[in-house]
């Protein structure tokens, strides 16, 4: 009995030390994103997964590949831990200005919750303030909890929009995302010039075209 809790403990402190690697990789704390007792069964099931295609999972280059890539998953689904509302709140303002906001070009990178594969591209984000402004970081890290998850493209736009609506209350909301699906160029139709954009919109952006088309075309103007 005593000799299977040992092993139990030297499996499980070997499983830390693996994702400690990880998080140093990363450049970030180990108990932010990784959960060891979750990454010992995820890590399990990616070894038998390897198995199951063929793979011999003992040899050197997939030694340490199941915790790997189950260091991998939490970190690109550490979404789930994070709350975008609460993310905005930190950080709102009281102030005058009141045209419109514009965070654009925001790095996006997802999972597609049907194959599991990669989407990526960028996000632009615009709201009209009403009394309050929100600080400009915190937009991106709103599209990052969200992206972070096992997502389809429309959801994830909703989700920012909403977000932005709910918790700083502005005049309107405006948000466009642009993605490449590696599920539609990696497999099944193989279009690997493809792109996909979404919009979704509130308030001024969406009774108001004038307002929308100055976003639309703030979003087209050249960068210098």
């Amino acid at each position: 009995m005593a000799n299977n809790k040992d092993n139990k403990l030297a499996k499980k402190n070997q499983t830390r030390k693996n994702l400690e690697e990880l998080a140093g990789e990363d450049g970030m704390p180990l108990d932010e994103i990784y959960n060891v007792h979750h990454a010992e069964h995820i890590a399990k099931n990616y070894k038998e997964i390897l198995e199951e295609i063929g793979e011999d999972a003992s040899r050197e280059g997939l030694l340490k590949t199941p915790i790997r890539a189950a260091g991998s998953i939490q970190f690109l689904t550490q979404g789930y831990k994070l709350n975008p509302d609460a993310m905005l709140r930190k950080a709102i303002f009281r102030e005058k200005y009141s045209q419109m906001v514009i965070v654009k070009d925001i790095e996006l990178y997802s999972l597609c919750e049907h194959h599991i594969l990669p989407f990526f591209g960028k996000a632009h984000v615009a709201y009209i303030p009403d009394g309050r402004v929100v600080g400009l970081s915190k937009i991106p890290r709103v599209v990052d909890a969200f992206a972070r998850r096992l997502q389809i493209q429309e959801r994830l736009t909703d989700q920012i929009r909403d977000c932005i609506q709910n918790t700083l209350e502005p005049l309107g909301v405006a948000v466009v995302i642009e993605a490449q699906h590696l599920c539609m160029q990696m497999r099944g139709v193989q279009k690997q010039h493809s792109i996909t954009t979404t919009s979704a919109f509130t308030g001024e952006f969406l009774k108001n075209e004038k307002t929308r088309q100055e976003f639309i075309s703030l979003l087209k103007a050249p960068r210098h």
